[in-house]
C-alpha cells in the first residue's frame, strides 16, 4: 500500500475513507475522532502487515536464533505515533491527514496507553523490543494482555483513587488474535508416576483445572528497516466455555465458573498480594504466561528444527527479574515430561537457555514463595524445583564443607519459602545488573555467596532508552534542531549527538535551544492548566520528579524541601527568589499506605501554596495525575531540573534520568544507579550531586551511627517543617493525617529504625544543591551550555547499545537479513 520508500498520498488518503466506511458505514465527515484514529491505524497496519510477514518468511528461511524476552510487564505507550516514526512516514502522514482537515495529534490523542505494564522496568522491555527490531534481531516480548492494567489513577480530594484502566473499551486496532496458537496452562491437582514402556517414571498432572492461553500479537516495527518483530501478550479464557447443563439446572454460578478462573488470571498488573488469595493469583499469573510462551517456543523450535538437545543453539529466554523465573523448570517439565528427555540432558538445554536480569538492590524485593501455596498450586513444577534444590545443595556442601551459613544464604529453598532469585542464578548461564554500581552491589554484598561461587556469570548491562520515541517522537522541534546541526544519523546511532557539544558556547545556539526548551515548556503549561486547573508560568524553573511512588526514590524528600521553601519564603518575603514551578507524578501501589500519604501530602501542600497570593507565585506545586508514557513525553521535553534523588545504593539504575537527559534537563541527584556513569560522561560540573555516597549509606546500615533526633534537635527549620506534618498546618481537618510520616524519619512510635531512607541526614545537602540550581539557572548562557552539553552527553544512554551488549555478550543472536528487492 504505501512504504517509505514510496509514500503514496492519495492511496492513504483513500484508504482512511474507505476504512471508516467499511468499520463503521459513515463518511469521513460523519465520523467522531475515535473512528477516525482507528482509521488511520488500520490503515497504517496495512503496511505493517505486509512487513510482518517479510520478515516471519525471512525468519523462517534463515532459522535465526531467537530471544524471548519473558517479562510481567511492557511499559508500551502509544503505539500508532510509534509506529509511523519507524516506518518513516510521520511526517507525510501528518500532511496527508491535514489535507483531509485531520490533525495527527488530534487522531494520536484517541490512542489509550496500552496498560500492560507500570513503571521502569516494563518501560526498559518497551525499549529493548524497540532496539531489537531496529537492529534486527529476532526477538519475541512475552506477557500478558491485562484487560485493564494495574489502574488508572484519579485523584480525589487529593488522595489517589485506583479505577479500572480500560484500555481495550475501543479494542486494539494493531493487535492479532491468534486462537491457532493456544495453549492449556495447569493448575493445582497431583502428580501421578507411571512406568513407560522403557521402565522410566512418566510423571502426569491429574485432578488439575486448566485455562486456554490464547495469544494476542502486536507489531514491534525496527526504525527504518522493514523488521517487524512480536510482542506476544497471552489473554485467559476457558477450556469449557458455558456449562449449559449447569445453567439449565438453575447452578448460573457453576455454569461460569470456568470463565471466571481464566478472567481472574488477566484482569490487572500486579494485584495487590496483602493476602493470601492476591499472592496466588500473582503466581497463577507467572505461570500462566511462562507456561504458554515456554510451550510455544519449543514448538516453533521443532517446526524448523529436529534435534531437542540443540533448543540452545536457537532459543535464548531472558528472564526480566524474578517474575519469570519459573520458565526454568517449566522448561525442564516441557523437555522431560512432553519430549522424554533425561534430567541431565534437561538440565544441559535449560542451563545454557535462560539467562537472568536483576532489577533489584534490596533484598526484601527478591521474590519468595511459600512451599505450602507454590507446591498445592503448581505441584510437577514444585517436584522440579525441588531437585534443583537438592542437587544444588549438595554442590554447595561440596564446595563448602562445614560452612552452614553458605547453605542458608543460598539454598533455593529455606525456611518454608523459594527463594526466585536464587533458582535464576542457579539455572541461569548469565547473571546481570542494570548500572555498573548496581551490579557491584550486587557482587560485593546481595548476592556475594553467588558471585564467589560462580563469578563468571554475573555481567553488567547499563539500561538504556529508545531516542526514537523519547527525542524524535517526543520532543519534535530539538530533533529538528539536531538534525539540522549533526545530521540524521543519531536516530539509530545516538553517539553521533555528541557532534552538538560544540554548540555548547554558541550564543545562536543557545539561544535556539533554550526557545524550544521555553516552547516545550509552554505546551505543558497548557497541558496542566486543562488537566489540573492550575496556572503555571513557563518562564518559572519547572523542576520535575515523575516516576513510581517509593519511599526509597525520595519524593517525601522533594516535598518537605518545597515546604522550607515555602516558609523561608513566608518568613522573608523580600528574599531574591527566582519562582519554581515543582512537578510530581506517580502511581503508588494499591497497597502501599505510605506511599498513598505521600501522595496526599503532596496534594495538600500544593492546595496550601497554590493558593496563597502572597507568595506571588514564586512557588507552584503540581501533581500530573495518572503519570503514563504519552504524557511521560510532553513532560519530559519541558523540564529544566530532573530529580533523580533516590536514597543511594538503592536505586538499581533508572531510565527516567536518561530520558530527562536527552532532552537537556540538568540532574539533581545523588551518586545511585546510573547517575554515576552519566556523571562520568557529561562530568560532574554539569550535574548537581548532594547526599550520601552509596558507601556511606551501606556503612551506616551496617554499623549504625545515625540518629535522626540529633538533626531534629539541632536544626530549628528542618524542626518548623516537620512540625508542620502533625500540628494541621496543611491538614486543619485532621492534624494526625500525616503522623505516619512523621514517624517514619524520628520513629517516635516504634521500635523500627527511623529515617531508614536518610532523608533528613541528606536534607542540607539537598538544600545547597538546590541553592546552586536556582543561582546556576539566572545564568542563562550558562544553563544553556550545561543543557546543550547533557543532551550531547547522552549517546552512550541508548537501548541500541545495551541491546548491542546483550547481543555480543549473553545472547549471540544473528541478524535478519530481508529481501532488499522486494523491499
Amino acid at each position: 500500500m504505501f512504504n517509505s520508500h514510496n509514500f503514496d498520498k492519495k492511496k492513504f488518503k483513500k484508504s482512511v475513507e474507505d476504512n471508516v466506511r467499511v468499520l463503521f458505514r459513515r463518511s469521513i465527515e460523519e465520523a467522531d475522532k475515535q473512528q477516525i484514529f482507528q482509521a488511520v491505524c488500520y490503515t497504517v497496519k496495512d503496511t505493517i502487515i505486509e512487513n510482518w510477514m517479510e520478515t516471519q518468511q525471512a525468519c523462517d528461511e534463515q532459522n535465526p536464533k531467537i530471544v524471548y524476552y519473558m517479562s510481567m510487564e511492557f511499559l508500551m505507550g502509544r503505539a500508532l505515533g510509534n509506529n509511523l516514526i519507524n516506518l518513516c512516514e510521520y511526517k507525510e502522514v501528518k500532511e496527508a491527514l491535514e489535507e483531509m482537515g485531520i490533525d495527527l495529534n488530534m487522531v494520536e490523542d484517541q490512542e489509550p496507553d496500552a496498560a500492560l505494564g507500570n513503571g521502569g522496568l516494563g518501560r526498559l522491555a518497551a525499549c529493548f523490543l524497540d532496539s531489537l527490531a531496529t537492529l534486527g534481531y529476532s526477538a519475541y516480548g512475552c506477557g500478558i494482555r491485562y484487560r485493564y492494567g494495574m489502574f488508572k489513577q484519579k485523584i480525589r480530594d487529593g488522595y489517589q483513587l485506583e479505577v479500572p484502566d480500560d484500555w481495550l473499551r475501543d479494542g486494539n486496532p494493531f493487535e492479532l488474535r491468534r486462537r491457532d496458537l493456544k495453549k492449556e496452562v495447569k493448575f493445582g491437582g497431583f502428580v501421578k508416576v507411571e512406568t513407560d514402556k522403557d521402565g522410566r517414571n512418566k510423571f502426569v498432572q491429574e485432578g488439575y483445572q486448566s485455562v486456554n492461553a490464547v495469544p494476542y500479537d502486536m507489531p514491534i516495527v525496527g526504525y527504518g528497516n522493514g523488521i517487524v518483530n512480536t510482542l506476544r501478550v497471552w489473554d485467559a479464557e476457558p477450556v469449557e466455555c458455558f456449562q449449559l447443563d449447569s445453567f439449565d439446572k438453575g447452578d448460573y454460578k457453576r455454569a461460569v465458573e470456568q470463565d471466571n478462573l481464566a478472567r481472574n488470571i488477566v484482569e490487572v498488573l500486579y494485584p495487590n498480594d496483602n493476602h493470601y488469595a492476591g499472592k496466588e493469583l500473582r503466581l497463577k499469573q507467572q505461570y500462566f504466561f511462562i507456561s504458554a510462551s515456554v510451550q510455544e517456543a519449543v514448538e516453533k523450535y521443532l517446526r524448523h528444527n529436529d534435534d531437542i538437545k540443540k533448543f540452545a543453539e536457537k532459543n535464548v529466554f531472558q528472564l526480566n527479574d524474578t517474575h519469570p523465573t519459573v520458565a526454568i523448570p517449566e522448561l525442564m517439565r516441557v523437555l522431560m515430561d512432553d519430549h522424554g528427555l533425561s534430567w541431565d540432558e534437561a538440565w544441559e538445554v535449560t542451563t545454557h537457555t535462560c539467562a537472568y536480569t536483576n532489577h533489584t538492590i534490596m533484598s526484601e524485593a527478591l521474590e519468595k514463595w511459600p512451599i505450602e501455596l507454590f507446591s498445592r498450586l503448581l505441584p510437577r513444577i514444585y517436584q522440579i524445583v525441588e531437585e534443583i534444590n537438592r542437587r544444588f545443595c549438595l554442590h554447595i556442601q561440596e564446595k563448602y564443607p562445614n560452612q552452614p551459613d553458605k547453605m542458608r544464604n543460598m539454598a533455593i529453598i529455606y525456611d518454608g519459602q523459594i527463594r526466585m532469585a536464587y533458582l535464576a542464578i542457579c539455572a541461569g548461564y548469565s547473571v546481570n545488573g542494570v548500572a555498573r554500581l548496581h551490579t557491584e552491589i550486587l557482587k560485593k554484598r546481595e548476592l556475594k555467596d553467588f558471585y564467589d561461587m560462580m563469578p563468571q556469570k554475573f555481567n553488567n548491562k547499563t539500561n538504556g532508552i529508545t531516542q526514537r520515541r523519547f527525542l524524535l517522537h517526543a520532543n519534535p522541534l530539538l530533533a529538528d534542531w539536531i538534525t539540522d546541526h549533526v545530521g540524521p544519523d543519531w536516530v539509530t546511532d545516538l553517539p553521533k549527538i555528541e557532534g552538538i557539544k560544540v554548540y555548547a558556547d554558541d550564543k545562536k545556539a543557545q539561544s535556539e535551544f533554550m526557545n524550544i526548551k521555553f516552547k516545550n515548556k509552554q505546551r505543558l503549561a497548557e497541558y496542566i492548566l486543562e488537566h489540573n486547573g492550575i496556572e503555571v508560568d513557563p518562564r518559572s524553573i519547572f523542576d520535575v520528579q515523575v516516576k513510581r511512588l517509593h519511599e526509597y526514590k525520595r519524593q517525601l524528600l522533594n516535598i518537605l524541601h518545597v515546604m522550607y521553601l515555602y516558609n523561608k519564603i513566608k518568613a522573608h518575603p523580600e528574599m531574591d527568589f527566582y519562582p519554581h514551578t515543582f512537578i510530581f507524578g506517580a502511581k503508588a501501589a494499591a497497597g502501599y499506605r505510605i506511599a498513598k500519604l505521600t501522595i496526599k501530602l503532596i496534594n495538600s501542600v500544593a492546595e496550601v501554596i497554590n493558593n496563597d497570593a502572597s507568595i506571588n507565585g514564586k512557588l507552584k506545586v503540581v501533581f500530573i495525575e495518572d503519570y503514563r508514557v504519552s504524557n511521560a513525553e510532553i513532560i519530559v521535553a519541558a523540564a529544566d531540573v530532573s530529580e533523580q534523588i533516590s536514597t543511594a545504593s538503592r536505586e538499581a539504575s533508572g531510565t527516567g534520568n536518561m530520558k530527562f537527559m536527552l532532552n537537556g534537563a540538568l540532574t539533581i541527584g545523588t551518586m545511585d544507579g546510573a547517575n554515576v556513569e552519566m556523571a562520568e560522561e557529561m562530568g560532574k560540573e554539569n550535574m548537581f550531586i548532594f547526599g550520601l555516597s552509596a558507601d556511606e549509606v551501606i556503612d551506616y546500615e551496617k554499623n549504625g551511627g545515625y540518629n535522626p533526633m540529633d538533626i531534629f534537635n539541632s536544626d530549628q527549620e528542618i524542626r518548623d517543617v516537620l512540625t508542620q506534618l502533625i500540628n494541621g498546618f496543611y491538614a486543619k481537618d485532621d492534624p494526625d493525617r500525616f503522623r505516619d510520616l512523621y514517624n517514619s524519619l524520628l520513629n517516635t512510635q516504634s521500635t523500627n529504625k527511623a529515617d531508614t531512607y536518610f532523608i533528613l541526614k541528606d536534607f542540607r545537602s539537598y538544600v545547597k544543591a538546590q541553592e546552586e540550581v536556582e543561582k546556576q539557572y539566572k545564568d542563562t548562557a550558562l544553563w544553556a551550555k550545561k543543557a546543550i552539553i547533557n543532551t550531547a552527553s547522552a549517546g552512550k544512554f541508548s537501548s541500541d547499545r545495551t541491546i548491542r551488549e546483550y547481543v555480543d555478550e549473553i545472547w549471540h543472536l544473528d541478524h535478519v537479513k530481508l529481501d532488499k528487492k522486494k523491499k
